[in-house]
């Protein structure tokens, strides 16, 4: 779905060759794109040299693309050859006499051209590589250097957004003249600016050791090209890959849903680990590569097999088990601030995503597809609370986008339907864009540095060659921590040594910062010396009873032991609440004669009483011995809530629980807030289990997921 802007036809000077001029019907542009001619990188002659150019090199479909191998010891090579065999060498110097790789590729059947040239996909591996200059060389072409950097100390790489080159072009796939001049024209005019970006970014960040791109490397799709002939994105494959700097600077690419469709994407890139998880039977499914101490996982998310990307990810952290960071890139931008971010589809992939990236300590998720930047919180639990169809949501966000005659380019979108709206659809829209703002996931940071987050970065990527930029949403969600439309490409430069993520994004047309520095620190942890035998490090609760053991919220059953399978009472987790609350001074007549006054608990449960979280089990009963069940824990957690002044307007769908029927009627309330705020989860077999009587390790969980809300 695109929303169109309906702004002035933009006047492309010099756009196609030999000074013609663009066709009159393909002057109105539904989105914001770059002129190249007009940038300050255009001028003087040089977009007019590049048009020169790009007329002798735009039928070469010969372009040679490097992608990182499966770790920094190793290069991956991909081209087309008018020959099915071709040798392959990889040198240390430029004379290629001292030689790590001499191999004859065998290529692949690949596409033809319109004059009927066959061309052979050739794919190879460049291995045993150490810091230094290489240089390789495909037949007897002349010898290329690229340079394997020295990550013993940290890496840098450099992340762009969906270059989608010819993407410009605002006439449809019509088998027609006009198309074909209108698409060499914008591919020329995206791969200038494409290049201007990858030249700045590389003079920013010399070291870079590779590129990493969100998705949609072109723009024509198969479903969409003249006569569904996937050969005609091959002019944008040019473009794209024509570039200085590619030929010298590997690229991870992501699947971005214009290249999913065409066979073309797999021939032209050579992934590493490449799993038929997550393939859509077309291009390949999700990879993984490591470089440094950084494990990349690279999801295919144009595959919606949710199933399939969890177990990529398990596998993927299972064979690189001593990775510091983990970051994974998708196209989509489940947690961007554009016109795509807010559409079901993308939430929808959002809330079955993030548990599996929470479960697996991603840190990072680097994203494009909205063709804005924006930069999340950091997150955690965020839980789908409303239902929405795609269908009524493209309805109400064509009425709230639309700019009517308004002939100038917007940076962000009008907000024409209102808060004091009456239409019962428009009011539905509104409280579905206020649900997906996931204000409970939000977690605190000291400013723009977070130092061991109990969540992760979400970051969206702009378009990094100009070719369409789309506005932000007139609400910004809680989730954002910044974001920024002024139609210009940008890139981001990414600095990781052993306990440091750092990020930065600059504008091309000013090479200035758009946002802030912010980074992620991983502090060591002291070692926690537990007094308790019966906690080991390996057990799933450990991390919960160092937490709630050091803010003194529990104590154990005797001086060495915790317990933790043993289930908790309802005096006890009275007692968690009232310390939580810092233990303040009560007075009063105590209710409930089964509390006695020397009873070690009397104090939490008059407070308890007092402020409206319990009534207890009838008006002179409290039971404090009976077993605290996980409904009553969340009964008991949301009044507390109430009574700190914290929201509890959040609820979940429990139907995805097989036992949700088994609620009671007056926890129901409770159980959906707990659940919708990520406070208490289900359990492996997919229930909540109500009734259940809840452990004390279970209950150290649950106060350890609360945390960052009471806080």
């Amino acid at each position: 779905m695109k929303v169109k802007k309906k702004i002035a036809a933009l006047v492309m000077t010099g756009v196609l060759a030999a000074g013609s001029a663009l066709p009159a019907f393909a002057a109105a542009a539904p989105d914001g794109h770059t002129d190249a001619a007009t940038t300050a990188a255009g001028a003087n002659g040089a977009y007019a040299q590049w048009q020169k150019e790009w007329e002798g090199k735009k039928n070469d479909w010969t372009q040679v693309s490097l992608s990182p191998g499966s770790d920094e010891t190793r290069m991956n090579f991909a081209w087309y050859a008018t020959t099915q065999q071709v040798t392959f060498r990889v040198a240390s110097d430029k004379a290629m006499t001292d030689l790590t790789t001499d191999i004859t590729v065998q290529g692949s059947e690949g596409p033809k051209d319109k004059e009927g040239t066959q061309y052979y996909v050739c794919h190879a591996e460049a291995t045993d590589l150490t810091p230094g200059t290489y240089y390789y060389q495909i037949g007897d072409q002349e010898p290329v250097s690229f340079t394997v950097q020295d990550e013993s100390d940290g890496f840098s790489f450099i992340y762009v957004g969906d270059p989608q080159i010819g993407s410009s072009n605002e006439l449809k796939g019509a088998d027609t003249e006009e198309f074909y001049a209108a698409q060499s024209a914008s591919v020329c005019n995206d791969s200038f600016n494409w290049n201007n970006t990858l030249e700045q970014a590389t003079e920013k960040a010399p070291d870079a050791s590779f590129v990493l791109s969100a998705g949609d490397q072109i723009q024509t799709t198969k479903s969409k090209a003249p006569n569904k002939d996937a050969t005609n994105s091959e002019i944008e494959y040019t473009g794209y890959l024509c570039p200085d700097v590619l030929d010298s600077l590997p690229v991870a690419t992501t699947v971005g849903n214009h290249d999913a469709d065409n066979v073309n994407y797999s021939y032209h890139f050579n992934t590493a680990n490449n799993s038929e998880l997550g393939s859509n039977g077309i291009v390949g499914g999700d990879y993984y590569y490591t470089y440094g101490n950084a494990l990349f996982i690279m999801l295919n998310t144009q595959d919606t097999n949710v199933a399939e990307h969890k177990q990529f990810i398990e596998e993927a952290i299972a064979a690189c088990p001593d990775a510091t960071w983990r970051i994974v890139t998708l196209h989509q931008d489940i947690y961007g601030s554009a016109e795509h971010s807010n559409e079901p589809e993308i939430t929808n992939l959002r809330y079955q995503l993030v548990p599996y990236f929470e479960e697996n300590d991603i840190d990072v998720v680097l994203t494009g597809h909205d063709h804005a930047y924006s930069r999340s919180q950091i997150l955690k639990g965020g839980v789908k609370t409303t239902e929405y169809t795609d269908d009524a949501f493209d309805d109400m966000l064509d009425i709230d986008m639309d700019a009517g005659e308004n002939p100038e380019t917007r940076f962000v979108a009008p907000e024409n339907i209102i808060p004091t709206t009456t239409e019962p659809a428009e009011q539905a829209y509104l409280n579905y864009l206020d649900a997906v703002m996931d204000k409970d996931a939000v977690q605190e940071t000291d400013g723009e540095v977070a130092v061991n987050p109990d969540g992760i970065l979400y970051m969206t990527a702009n378009s990094s060659s100009g070719s369409k930029y789309y506005d932000l949403v007139p609400r910004m969600q809680t989730y954002i921590a910044n974001r920024w439309q002024e139609d210009v490409p940008t890139y981001s430069v990414i600095d990781i040594d052993e306990d440091s993520f750092t990020i930065n994004t600059y504008r091309t047309d000013t090479d200035e910062k758009i946002d802030d520095t912010f980074t992620i620190v991983k502090e060591e942890k002291a070692d926690v010396e537990l007094p308790f035998t019966d906690v080991t490090k390996d057990a799933w609760y450990y991390d919960a009873v160092v937490q709630t053991y050091q803010n003194k919220l529990f104590v154990g059953t005797s001086d060495t032991t915790f317990e933790p399978n043993t289930t908790m009472s309802r005096a006890m987790f009275v007692q968690v609440l009232y310390n939580e609350a810092g233990n303040p001074e009560v007075e009063g007549n105590m209710p409930f004669t089964d509390v006695k006054e020397d009873s070690w608990y009397y104090n939490a449960v008059l407070w308890a009483y007092q402020n409206g979280i319990t009534a207890g089990v009838s008006s002179t009963t409290f039971a404090p011995h009976e077993d605290v069940s996980r409904q009553q824990a969340a009964m008991l957690l949301q009044q507390y809530t109430k009574l700190d002044g914290g929201d509890v307007s959040a609820r979940a769908d429990l139907s995805k629980f097989s036992d949700a029927a088994d609620v009671s009627a007056w926890a129901k309330d409770a159980m959906e807030w707990a659940v919708a705020s990520g406070i208490i989860v289900g359990m492996d077999n997919h229930t909540l289990q109500p009734g259940g009587n809840a452990t004390r390790a279970q209950v150290a969980q649950i106060f350890a997921n609360y945390s960052g809300k009471i806080e």
